[in-house]
């Protein structure tokens, strides 16, 4: 990935980050600032948030190199009638040097003075501390005195993890904007729901197929409707991708794109076939025990430049998510 090098994820989404703060009432998003100017802003905990701002914090993950759009289709029967839509012509430095949530961040009680505290970090950020393995492996590390952190969590981050942030990032408390989403939020389900590509590009990782492969990638999903429950919220974020989300990606040779093809989607996994939230209960709520192959888009074409032929696997479930998502009526 030498020729990220010239690129900054987090001063390619700084004017993103700046518009999420400045028009916090047109997003319903609330800023704060903590005693030495750390910036938080909430996107559902307190906050309302909206769909608008899940979408600006999706474009935000990407560290600027995704466009992330919605689309609303409510003609020829479609699956869903709210889709997200995501494109990147950067999509190993977008997608894994920026929005994966790779960063794992936690407190104790003792260090909080209440209840401990866990989230995952996703974002531009991520690229400053380089605290995940991930990175060595992309030969990607970002430099710049400004940075961003989303985290899906149902609240605000205590001191003790902002300081952390702050150390591993090397930034001046005033340099630091961090967004939370948690995902029974409208704007946390949007922007988990803009990870599709993001998932694909995971998996393509996980099957140990070079990442330098990978030209460009597009996909979409359906918008689920958000639940007060957060284990169904979560659940239904990731039916949206495991069981509604089409990914396209354009890979260099016609191995990789066949491989892909075939590996990728989420039909490959030993449990795949049940409502996520099930599959989560099934195993105790640990997510290690669940298949990492079930972590997929649902449909896949990969288009390879070598041969110029597109390949194509996997199917959505729409029974599935009908099953999940439709109330009824009668």
């Amino acid at each position: 990935m030498t020729s990220s090098q010239s690129i900054s994820v987090n001063a390619s989404s700084e004017r993103l980050v700046a518009r999420l703060v400045d028009d916090a009432f047109k997003y319903g998003v609330d800023v704060t600032k903590t005693s030495n100017g750390t910036v938080i802003v909430d996107a559902g905990v307190n906050a309302k948030g909206s769909a608008e701002a899940g979408l600006l914090i999706a474009r935000i993950c990407m560290g600027g190199l995704g466009r992330v759009t919605r689309r609303v289709a409510f003609d020829a029967a479609p699956l869903w009638p709210t889709w997200f839509e995501v494109h990147t012509s950067h999509p190993v430095l977008a997608c894994l040097g920026s929005q994966y949530a790779g960063w794992s961040l936690s407190a104790t009680k003792e260090q909080t003075g209440g209840k401990k505290f866990f989230s995952l970090g996703s974002g531009p950020a991520r690229a400053l501390a380089g605290k995940e393995t991930l990175f060595d492996e992309l030969g990607y590390r970002d430099r710049h005195d400004r940075g961003a952190l989303v985290m899906e969590v149902d609240r605000l981050p205590p001191q003790v993890v902002i300081d952390k942030v702050l150390a591993d990032c090397g930034l001046a408390p005033d340099k630091l904007v961090i967004a939370v989403t948690p995902t029974h939020s409208i704007a946390g389900t949007v922007q988990v729901v803009a990870r599709v590509v993001e998932v694909a590009l995971h998996k393509t990782h996980v099957l140990g197929v070079a990442l330098d492969e990978i030209v460009e990638g597009s996909g979409s999903a359906p918008l689920p409707p958000p639940s007060p429950d957060a284990i169904q919220a979560m659940g239904r974020t990731n039916d949206a991708i495991l069981y509604g989300g089409r990914v396209h990606l354009t890979v260099k040779s016609d191995a990789a794109a066949k491989r892909l093809a075939k590996e990728l989607p989420s039909s490959n996994a030993r449990d795949y076939g049940r409502p996520f939230a099930e599959i989560f209960a099934s195993f105790n709520y640990d997510f290690y025990q669940i298949d990492a192959a079930l972590f997929a888009p649902a449909e896949i074409w990969i288009s390879s430049l070598e041969s110029g032929a597109t390949y194509h696997g996997g199917a959505i479930d729409r029974a599935l998510l009908d099953a999940q998502w439709l109330g009824d009526v009668s």
